[in-house]
């Protein structure tokens, strides 16, 4: 039986990406509002950065939760410029905390966080170039 090509993409693996990751270790800052609505700030340094999120490692005292929205901004480094993400070239980024990074065992926070950057649904340069349909079988 011969295999047969499917006009859709499929994920085979949980590990593929949405976008492609640039390790850049770079210095940042996040902004967020803590459940009292206090302004909280925490210096973190990037690990990865992708053109739809980054990962940070943090040493803050306090936690933050899961989904919280936070402000990412970049502190400006020389000559990485065109390495970064557009969306981090042009100041603070409105992002979600997508996944919390296991806790150290001195401090008991988390190590670092992804961060999912929020989009403007109207950006033309971030809308998929080929339309995806569901097929039933």
């Amino acid at each position: 039986m011969a295999a047969t090509r499917l006009p859709f993409p499929i994920r085979t693996s949980s590990h593929e990406r949405a976008a492609v990751r640039r390790q850049i270790a770079l210095p940042a800052r996040l902004t967020w509002k803590d459940a009292s609505g206090a302004v909280r700030f925490a210096s973190v340094v990037t690990r990865d950065v992708s053109d739809v999120g980054a990962f940070v490692e943090c040493d803050a005292a306090a936690p933050i939760p899961l989904y919280r929205l936070v402000h990412v901004q970049l502190e400006r480094p020389g000559g990485t410029d065109e390495a970064l993400p557009a969306r981090l070239r042009d100041g603070r980024v409105l992002s979600a905390v997508w996944r919390v990074g296991p806790c150290k065992a001195s401090t008991g926070t988390p190590s670092g966080y992804a961060l999912r950057f929020l989009i403007d649904p109207h950006d033309a340069s971030l809308r998929p170039t080929a339309r995806r349909m569901a097929v039933a079988s």
